[in-house]
């Protein structure tokens, strides 16, 4: 029983696909009869003018398909950079965090930074 299915499956199948075969060689065959017709100067104009109009749209002047590339280039460019600087953000706030909390870490910040010392103390600086 199921061959007899899949042999009606099959073959519903290969009418769809001759009818869809079919109905494009027909539209084909109207186009052609276009170009072929009275009117094919017109339908060349047609053809000629549209190809003009996405040949500009993809590189002509102002905005264009190749300009829409860039920007969205600069876009992700300037998303990373922004991720970046929120990331040394963080940082620096982490950093002056433990400086206002750590006083320990106030003092060696301001004896590497400023060569800060403590009274009678001798800094020694080596470049």
């Amino acid at each position: 029983m199921s061959k007899i299915v899949n042999f009606v499956d099959i073959s519903a199948l290969c009418r769809v696909f001759s009818l869809f075969y079919t109905n494009q060689l027909k539209v084909l065959g109207r186009i052609a009869d276009i170009f072929k017709g009275p009117h094919r100067k017109f339908a060349w104009f047609v053809v000629i003018v549209t190809g003009l109009f996405a040949i500009l749209w993809v590189v002509g002047p102002g905005n264009t398909v190749i300009h829409w590339a860039k920007a969205g280039a600069e876009i992700r460019r300037q998303e990373r950079l922004i991720k970046e600087y929120e990331t040394q953000n963080a940082e620096m706030d982490e950093r002056i965090n433990r400086l206002r909390t750590d006083r320990d870490t106030l003092e060696k910040f301001a004896r590497e930074q400023f060569n800060f010392a403590v009274p009678g103390e001798d800094v020694y600086i080596v470049e």
